[in-house]
């Protein structure tokens, strides 16, 4: 079972300097959220899956963004790919990607959705993928910029 990681002890932030509110969010009875998803295996080992800011919620069930990118990046045509939610009036948000292909590929949208339906639940097979010309944004430490890609892609243009 996976679910958001929270930590307490003397090496943990207190709360945020002059910041009530966040601190409010941040920390419950001294548990700070650490906004990770992990699972522990039987052994007691924890292991992060996602980030809880990187999740979609679908229709009610939650799908991480790094599972989906891995089936994607497992294709040897795929140089890079970002997986994030696209709002989506009946189901919250629907599962979307960013795909940047290595040069000289001719691989199709629908090539990538059955090379992740050999990999993933249906569920979780992106609805709207873009095949992008440019690399992906990055911020300074190399992190993928998804709310820029959701506000700068289009469902109406995705493949």
């Amino acid at each position: 079972e996976v679910g958001e990681l929270w930590v307490r002890g003397a090496q943990v932030i207190r709360g945020y300097l002059n910041q009530p509110e966040a601190t409010a969010e941040a920390i419950t009875d001294g548990w700070l959220h650490t906004g990770d998803i992990a699972r522990i295996d039987e052994d007691g080992f924890i292991y992060i899956v996602d980030r809880a800011k990187d999740m979609v919620l679908r229709g009610g069930e939650n799908i991480y963004c790094a599972e989906v990118e891995s089936a994607i990046f497992h294709h040897e045509d795929v140089a890079e790919c970002a997986v994030f939610g696209v709002p989506d009036e009946r189901l919250g948000e629907e599962v979307g990607a960013a795909v940047l292909l290595r040069d000289g590929s001719a691989l199709t949208v629908g090539s990538i959705r059955e090379h992740c339906a050999e990999r993933i639940a249906k569920h979780k097979i992106p609805r709207y993928i873009w095949i992008l010309d440019d690399l992906i944004p990055r911020n300074a430490s190399g992190k993928f910029l998804k709310k820029q890609l959701r506000e700068e892609l289009d469902p109406a243009d995705a493949l």
